[in-house]
């Protein structure tokens, strides 16, 4: 990219930098004031490249930035550039604003502690191992938003096939139910150490997560007197009012 007319240079930042040590930047509405030092400590990051464009308006030649984003949590991201604190609440929120800015340090201290640890490491890495989690958790609120009309609850009844052999009868089990078994989302199997009710409440903590209230429950299939008894059904409910 050609500098505007005139604009010097000193090594990879334009001259105007050094005018102007004191940045005002406006995130999302809310004002922040900082040194051009604290916003160039990460060279890797999006700040830097905020720097190093040339101005486009009036504002930003006398130091000024706009940042287009949520400022709620920036303070946190730049008390972590001025003094390398970290956070000691709302750390998922920090974590992805230093996403955003590509802060890599902040980044890896932040999946470090214990708040975003056991999510990444431990609660993802088994999410991982279930087959089409993701896309299973948008097909129960995609039922549970058809179900809603004149209704107070939703409920969905899922199938949780924990193991080779609990999906060698599934066709058995699925035959046994009185419920419409076209609606019936089926989780699993996994190869991992975690139970049934550990599943359970990674969807019952994703779906809450998107701002519904839901609950969940084992769905009893009664049995007639040859008939064997299934335990993998559960009953997951949508509150709406």
């Amino acid at each position: 990219m050609l500098a505007p007319r005139g604009t010097l240079y000193t090594g990879l930042f334009p001259l105007w930098q050094y005018h102007s040590p004191v940045v005002q930047l406006n995130v999302g509405g809310q004002m922040f004031s900082t040194s051009v030092s604290t916003l160039r400590k990460h060279p890797e990051s999006k700040l830097v490249e905020l720097l190093s464009r040339p101005p486009r308006a009036r504002g930003e030649a006398q130091g000024h930035y706009f940042i287009d984003r949520d400022g709620t949590h920036f303070g946190a991201v730049l008390e972590y550039l001025r003094s390398d604190r970290l956070p000691a609440e709302n750390i998922q929120e920090v974590h992805r604003e230093a996403v955003y800015y590509n802060i890599q340090p902040l980044v890896k201290l932040l999946e470090e502690t214990p708040q975003l640890f056991g999510e990444l490491v431990g609660r993802q890495q088994f999410l991982s191992r279930v087959p089409h989690y993701k896309e299973n958790i948008e097909v129960l609120i995609r039922i549970a938003r058809a179900e809603a009309i004149a209704a107070r609850h939703s409920t969905i009844i899922i199938c949780v096939l924990r193991t080779e052999e609990d999906l060698g009868f599934y066709d058995s089990a699925i035959s046994s139910l009185e419920a419409d078994k076209e609606s019936v989302v089926t989780f699993g199997p996994w190869k991992a150490a975690l139970s049934t009710n550990d599943l359970l409440d990674c969807v019952k903590m994703d779906i809450e997560s998107q701002g519904y209230k839901v609950s969940v429950q084992p769905h009893v299939v009664e049995k007639s007197f040859l008939s064997r008894s299934y335990n993998v059904f559960h009953r997951l409910s949508f509150t709406w009012w």
